[in-house]
């Protein structure tokens, strides 16, 4: 039996991080979160300047940092990547045949993100990125033109088990019992 790999995706503020600290509290799973990978970059990184202003790393950029993290029999959890239709066929090329993919597709509105971002912050969040609106509006729009067709690839692909989750409220609780349920 071929370990599984959850992948979160959706938007900023979609809540990926959030559903995926709760599934690490009921299995053990190894948690790869590529936004915290690259803001642990050095300070003077080309990479990391170019994240923390809001551009997207190059595809070529982080497969061999991606590729270092996943490893191999054990289940993982993904965080922030793909975000790129390059990069959703790379992790499908290279990982299908390792792991059960199944795609967790966070999906809320544009409105949503952005009030999960300022309640984020609120609560004292440290993430420099949420913090310039110019950079959270250029996130947004990454988010729609470069992740969504790769969303939307990801869903016709038949090596993976695709869920699409429109969140049925505003409750942590009943959202992350609602993904529980729909993907097991």
């Amino acid at each position: 039996m071929k370990p599984t790999m959850i992948v979160f995706m959706g938007g900023q503020g979609s809540g990926k991080g959030t559903f995926a600290h709760r599934l690490l509290q009921q299995h053990d799973y190894n948690y790869i979160e590529m936004g915290e990978i690259l803001r642990q970059l050095p300070e003077n990184s080309a990479l990391r300047k170019k994240i923390m202003g809001g551009e997207l790393a190059k595809d070529e950029e982080l497969f061999p940092i991606i590729s270092e993290y996943i490893g191999g029999n054990t289940d993982i959890i993904l965080d922030g990547f793909p975000r790129t239709i390059g990069q959703a066929k790379w992790l499908i090329a290279n990982f299908a045949d390792k792991f059960d993919i199944k795609v967790v597709f966070l999906n809320i509105t544009e409105e949503k993100m952005i009030a999960h971002i300022k309640n984020r912050i609120k609560e004292g969040g440290n993430r420099a990125d949420d913090a310039d609106e110019a950079v959270v509006h250029k996130r947004i729009e990454s988010f729609k033109t470069i992740t969504m067709p790769a969303i939307d690839w990801l869903r016709n692909e038949p090596s993976v088990k695709f869920y699409d989750i429109v969140l049925p409220g505003d409750d942590i609780d009943t959202n992350f019992n609602h993904i529980m349920e729909t993907i097991k």
